[in-house]
């Protein structure tokens, strides 16, 4: 019996050492191997039932990320805690930065980590994620080449691997144009031209038809109420002294209403409709839901377009750790689910979300997960699942459909 045993011993050995230098051969050989084509992003998912994304449903999307693999260092993840304006009481609160990874500038943490928005696993990752939601339309925070915030870094290099994963999944994409130093109706003219000459082109990119049969590209105006009524009108009536109207970067122009007073000055600017973005109902005048109706009633009589963003919910005390009393709590889906019905009752053409993944400010649908360290414990989506604003997009996107074809007999 010891004979047998120390036979059998010595066959085992002999068998894992054999086992061993092959794995070991392998790994040699893979390393000594030129590196070959990165591996394609996974393929388009099933549309979602019944039919394709909705193009009818825009979120607003954020690729100011980066991280060091691929920025060198993090980027916005890092976000600065940024001070009161009144400095009493921003003596009361932390400054400083975040320290990622384990320490970002969100309360909720993302399933993917803190990525880089460079990554192209990333990219196909998210658009796979809007796919399953049924979004059609990514709306893209942009900045002009050699600009970004005060956080990022530039990123339109980033526009055609966008451009290009979106359209393997059959999402569109349109441009949501931020302020920066010395925007005005002169430098959007530029931007525009820019935009369409260099990405329109592309089978992603957005174009809205209009009720005359125009399929003419979308653009968003973030804080547009910064530049006065009268510069927009150069720009924007077809008797404007540089107008792109009837001109080949024609298009259709979307402002950001937050104040009331914003109605009539979007009106005389010459835009074509306004939208809300801010998720926290109650925060302006624009973005309360009880308001709605009445800004509908308004774009309907000037032959304006009412876009009205809704979103799941807000927190951004991770970076403006005194503004808690604009927290909006998600309620387990139901927040969301009010603003989308509240959004549904002004039967609008088109309904933007804030937000896919602006992180900062606690509005992202993307997928998020449960983290707790020695000295942070993240929100998350308990006790549904991390793709759980997804599928009630999805849902509420079917829905949207149905009333429509209802709203059109």
């Amino acid at each position: 019996m010891r004979r047998r045993r120390r036979g059998g011993r010595a066959l085992l050995l002999a068998a894992l050492l054999v086992l061993g230098t092959a794995a070991a051969l392998r790994t040699l050989r893979a390393a000594a191997a030129p590196a070959g084509p990165p591996a394609k992003p996974p393929a388009p998912p099933a549309p979602p039932a019944p039919g394709g994304p909705s193009y009818d449903l825009h979120a607003f999307y954020y690729a100011w990320y980066g991280s060091p693999r691929f920025e060198g260092r993090y980027r916005h993840w890092d976000h600065a805690l940024v001070p009161h304006w009144d400095p009493r009481v921003s003596a009361g609160f932390p400054r400083g930065r975040h320290r990622p990874p384990d320490d970002i500038g969100s309360s909720f943490y993302p399933a993917l980590g803190p990525y880089s928005s460079r990554d192209p696993a990333v990219l196909a990752e998210h658009m796979g994620q809007l796919r399953a939601a049924a979004i059609g339309v990514l709306v893209l925070s942009w900045y002009p080449p050699g600009l970004a915030d005060d956080n990022g870094e530039p990123s339109d290099s980033l526009v055609p691997s966008i451009l290009d994963t979106a359209h393997r999944y059959a999402i569109k994409v349109a441009f949501h144009i931020q302020p920066y130093k010395g925007r005005d109706d002169h430098t959007v003219h530029e931007n525009i031209k820019y935009i369409m000459d260099k990405y329109g082109s592309h089978a992603a990119f957005y174009k809205y038809k209009t009720s005359t049969g125009k399929s003419l590209p979308l653009f968003y105006i973030y804080d547009s109420y910064l530049t006065p009524a009268e510069s927009w009108a150069n720009l924007l009536t077809p008797s404007g002294s540089h107008s792109l109207r009837n001109t080949a970067y024609d298009a259709v122009f979307i402002a950001l209403l937050v104040e009331e007073g914003h109605k009539h000055d979007i009106l005389s600017a010459g835009y074509d409709g306004m939208y809300t973005y801010f998720a926290s109902n109650g925060f302006s005048f624009g973005s309360s839901h009880q308001n709605w109706k009445a800004i509908k009633t308004f774009c309907d009589s000037n032959n304006l377009m009412f876009i009205p963003s809704v979103g799941p919910g807000y927190i951004d005390t991770s970076i403006r750790p005194w503004n808690n009393h604009n927290t909006r709590n998600r309620v387990n889906g139901k927040y969301y689910e009010t603003a989308l019905q509240a959004a549904l009752t002004v039967r609008p053409e088109i309904v933007s979300i804030t937000s896919f993944n602006e992180w900062h400010e606690g509005t992202q649908i993307e997928k998020a997960v449960p983290k707790k360290t020695l000295t942070r414990l993240y929100l998350d989506y308990l006790p549904h699942q991390p793709s759980m604003y997804l599928e009630l997009t999805r849902r509420w996107a079917e829905h949207f459909s149905k009333e429509k074809e209802q709203w059109l007999m």
